[in-house]
This record gives C-alpha cells, sequence and structure tokens, in this order.
C-alpha cells in the first residue's frame, strides 16, 4: 500500500504544523506544506496541472486547508477557483472545501445560514454607514461588540458602550469602505463555549478570561473540557453539514436563563487550547479524519 500524502495548504510554521506533521508521521502518512501564494496551473492541450511549492497537487490524496493570507481580490479569487476546480475535477478530498470556507468567513453569511437552521444567535445589525450603526448601537442597548467581517482569534473584535468613542469608530469603518457588524453585548463578558467538530466527534471546551471580554486563547483565555448535551452535539453536526464542514468550531454565548446562542463558526480552527485539555492528540484525530477522505474517494473511484 502507497503511502497516503497529504498536502496542508497555509499552515506556515509553528505549534499547530508541527502537531499535524508529528501526527502524519505516526500514522504512516507523509504530509507536506505549501502556501497559498504558491498555487498555480498550467493549462496546455486542454489539460490542466495544479501545482504549488510541494508539487504536483494531482499527486496527493488530500489537502488541508488551513488560514489563507491576505490578498488582492484577484489573488484571493484565483486561489479558491483553483479549489473548486479541485473539487469540481474530483481530483482529491479538501477538507475544508472552498465552499464551506467561503460561508463561514463571512460572519454575516455564516449567521444567516445559522438562523435559517432554527437556532438562536444574538441580535446583530450588519449596516454600511456610520448613521445606519449609530442608529444599531442605540437599538441594541449602547453596549454592543463591533467585529470585523472577516476574521478570526478575536482580532479587530472592540466592545463600545461610550456614544462617542461609537462615532469615531463607525466613522473609521465607513471611511475604509468596512460593513459594520454590530452584535448585543451579553454581560458579564470573559466565556463561552466552543464544540470543536472533527468528522463526527464533537468535544466540548469552555473558555474563560477575567481580564476581558474575548476568550480567545491569543487573547488570554483559558479552557477547560466540558460535558456536551445531546442537543449541543447534534447542533454542532447540523451546523457543520449544512455548511459542508468537517473540521470547524462553532462557538456558544449563554444568556440570562441558561439559553446558548451561535455567535459564530470557523472553518479554519485552532486547538492549541483545547489539547491543552485534553488527553487525545487532536491533531492525530485531524490525521485520521484526513485518511477517512482520501479513503473513500479511492473507494469511490476504485483506486
Amino acid at each position: 500500500m502507497n503511502q497516503l500524502r497529504i498536502l496542508c495548504l497555509g499552515a506556515g510554521e509553528g505549534w499547530h504544523s508541527e502537531q499535524l506533521s508529528n501526527a502524519s508521521t505516526k500514522a504512516g502518512c507523509r504530509m507536506e506544506f505549501a502556501t497559498y501564494e504558491s498555487l498555480q496551473t498550467v493549462m496546455i492541450n486542454g489539460k490542466s496541472i495544479h501545482q504549488c511549492e510541494a508539487g504536483n497537487v494531482h499527486d496527493f490524496d488530500v489537502l488541508l486547508t488551513r488560514t489563507m493570507p491576505a490578498g488582492s481580490l484577484e489573488q484571493i479569487t484565483f486561489r479558491l477557483a483553483l479549489l473548486h476546480t479541485l473539487v469540481h475535477a474530483q481530483v482529491l478530498p479538501v477538507v475544508n472545501p472552498p465552499a464551506a470556507l467561503e460561508i463561514a468567513i463571512d460572519k454575516f453569511a455564516t449567521l444567516q445560514r445559522v438562523s435559517a437552521l432554527g437556532f438562536p444567535t444574538p441580535d446583530t445589525a450588519v449596516v454600511q454607514s456610520r448613521r445606519e450603526a449609530l442608529d444599531a448601537f442605540e437599538m441594541l442597548g449602547s453596549d454592543c461588540v463591533v467585529k470585523p467581517i472577516f476574521g478570526g482569534e478575536g482580532r479587530g473584535v472592540m466592545r463600545i458602550r461610550d456614544p462617542e468613542l461609537a462615532w469615531t469608530t463607525f466613522s473609521t469603518l465607513e471611511n475604509l469602505g468596512a460593513v459594520c457588524y454590530v452584535q448585543q453585548f451579553v454581560p458579564p463578558g470573559g466565556s463561552d463555549t466552543r464544540l470543536l467538530v472533527i468528522g463526527d466527534t464533537v468535544r466540548g471546551i469552555k473558555r474563560t478570561n477575567d481580564s476581558e471580554f474575548r476568550t480567545n486563547v491569543s487573547s488570554g483565555g483559558r479552557c477547560q473540557a466540558v460535558n456536551l448535551n445531546q442537543q449541543q452535539v447534534e447542533m454542532a453536526h447540523t451546523i457543520c453539514k449544512d455548511l459542508g464542514l468537517r473540521f470547524a468550531s462553532v462557538d456558544l454565548l449563554h444568556f440570562d436563563g441558561g439559553e446558548a446562542k451561535v455567535i459564530e463558526v470557523n472553518a479554519i480552527p485552532g486547538w492549541k487550547g483545547a489539547q491543552s485539555v485534553s488527553q487525545d492528540c487532536i491533531a492525530a484525530e485531524i490525521v485520521q479524519e484526513l485518511q477517512d477522505q482520501a479513503t473513500a474517494k479511492a473507494v469511490k473511484v476504485g483506486r
């Protein structure tokens, strides 16, 4: 049996890459890394050859997508179009596929899909001008969280309670041509529950931060493993299935009365905090999911 080859796009260097590489080696697989910037396609005589710095993409058995760096509209569009081509032509399984990434990277699009599934979400306004953002700020109780519509790890997220700061913030966003994503603040802040989904497995992590409302590990959040009820597990599976995600996180905020509302879905989640409170190797579970996807593809095409 040939050694399974895994292509990881956009992981870069660091803890997550090391975890994935080590887990792949232990599983008897070979994982290679490449940047999104190195993606290219050559079309000759009607045949397309997709390549990257790790070699010919066609030579790999499965592809794992990690963080895509910023770029021009043309660069981002090309990268996604190439991933779409790989999926459409069934060159290899892509985890997570581009259609899922396009939804999950957009907080507005994600919240719309989650709400359409019938799951509760926080009161939110998405507007394109300072005036409308200020109206939303007042409507939501003059205590709001403002987030970039794209982005993660808590970057660019602000809690705003002061009208003057709101005016300045929304003016800046309007001048930058940004969309204003304004969401109600849920007191006391500094606490949420992350549902980490890997294939059919869902684990719960409670994240807390005593110094500020953001709970991301990169912002100083602490993690604790928690047991999930069946409703939470089914919620995570339903959302991920609808978006086409096999490896993701669903973040919940708990309101007064205990109701949990979905605030975000992350298609490229980190797991450093989750690993710190888990005895299982999470990277090994990710690699196993990649193996399962590659095996299913091989069986389907009779390889």
